[in-house]
């Protein structure tokens, strides 16, 4: 969504830090990719256990001119970056039953939310307090 600007002021437009990355017409590394999805979805989207796959696509987009070439060390690839000893969450207090916000007893009312009958009584009373 953009959004209309009447300043007067010249808008800089910065292009990608790490340059285009444009689609994969010829679907040279699809099967790359197809790949790394289905171990996202064997893993339930813990993309660490999945970073071979996602290393081996992001190489096969180097080869074939769709990104600039990197080092993959650079990326994130490299040995000391491994994720070692993760542990995944196990939604114990979601199945105990909670929910976020709900141990929020106190009821508030936004300044729309008021009722109508607020407004005018305050209303009334700012008008009596002209009249005098």
């Amino acid at each position: 969504m953009s959004s209309m600007n009447f300043s007067t002021s010249k808008q800089y437009v910065r292009p990608p830090q790490r340059g285009i990355f444009p689609l994969d017409h010829d679907a040279e590394c699809k099967p790359f990719m197809e790949k790394y999805m289905s171990c996202l979805h064997g893993a339930n989207d813990v993309h660490h256990k999945c970073r071979d796959l996602s290393r081996d696509y992001l190489q096969c987009r180097m080869e074939h001119g769709l990104m600039s070439q990197e080092n993959l060390n650079h990326l994130g690839y490299s040995e000391d970056k491994q994720v070692i000893g993760a542990q995944e969450y196990d939604k114990a207090k979601e199945k105990a039953g909670f929910v976020a916000g709900k141990h929020i007893h106190k009821k508030t009312k936004w300044w729309f939310q008021g009722s109508t009958k607020d407004w005018v009584e305050t209303n009334d009373a700012s008008s009596q307090q002209g009249d005098k």
